[in-house]
């Protein structure tokens, strides 16, 4: 079975399924703080008045594989060049971006085009693609 070959649009896609995978995880808690206030007790009225909480959706494991695997692509790139990938992945504006980076939009664009090919390259050459 040959393994299909990367564009940066499939690279781009890739990073965002990250960014949903890492938005599934558990939030991190810190350990050694607890509560001193007592535990509150509901009345039976009190819970079916309650909003119902939010069915929240768990990354499953080959899920957090490709994520894990996302993270190593990061190496052949710049840390600039990781940070705008991240963030676009993110959902975040270009507005916002190009004020961060001091980019103009066609700038900011060319640039997160640039990052994606050279990912797409690293990996085509990984997987023995000309």
């Amino acid at each position: 079975m040959t393994k299909k070959r990367w564009t940066p649009s499939l690279v781009a896609d890739e990073l965002e399924d990250t960014m949903r995978t890492l938005a599934k995880l558990p939030p991190v808690v810190l350990q050694g703080y607890i509560s001193l206030w007592p535990s509150i007790k509901y009345t039976e009225m009190e819970v079916l008045q309650q909003e119902k909480p939010l069915l929240k959706l768990r990354a499953r494991t080959e899920e957090i594989t490709r994520m894990e695997e996302t993270f190593t692509w990061m190496g052949c790139l710049e840390i600039d060049e990781r940070k705008l990938l991240w963030k676009r992945a993110g959902k975040v504006r270009w507005k916002a971006i190009c004020h961060e980076f001091g980019y103009g939009r066609a700038t900011a664009w060319r640039h997160w085009v640039f990052a994606l090919a050279k990912i797409a390259a690293f990996l085509n050459e990984r997987d023995g693609h000309q």
